[in-house]
């Protein structure tokens, strides 16, 4: 998980990718976000890590667990996996554009996770 650090404040995940440019995810803040594909399987396991700590179980139940995310869908010309879903960033602009730091309240990894891993089953 050397590319991707998700620290959580409160009931919200901070995502962060360490690369810049063209390779970094892209979010549509409110909307969605997309993975590079050769990103999936480390910010699989990264989503998996934060699932066990305390924190989300807490954020989960207060809140409630929401399947909010759409199936992802790979876009072979640009080799990223789309999902529309709850990110969000500071800025939100119109569009996918790239951030190497996007934020997901802690109640909607759970099927974010879920989606990605029927996706990479299914590859």
């Amino acid at each position: 998980m050397a590319d991707w650090t998700i620290a959580t404040s409160g009931d919200t995940a901070a995502l962060t990718h360490a690369a810049a440019g063209y390779w970094a995810p892209r979010t549509w803040s409110g909307r969605g976000v997309a993975i590079a594909e050769v990103d999936l399987p480390a910010f699989e396991k990264g989503l998996g890590e934060v699932l066990k700590l305390p924190v989300y179980w807490l954020a989960r139940a207060r809140r409630g667990d929401a399947a909010v995310w759409s199936p992802p869908r790979y876009d072979p010309d640009d080799e990223f996996v789309y999902l529309t879903g709850p990110c969000r960033t500071d800025t939100p602009d119109p569009g996918y554009r790239p951030a190497s730091t996007f934020d997901i309240d802690l109640v909607h990894l759970r099927g974010l996770r879920i989606r990605i891993a029927a996706y990479r089953a299914r590859s």
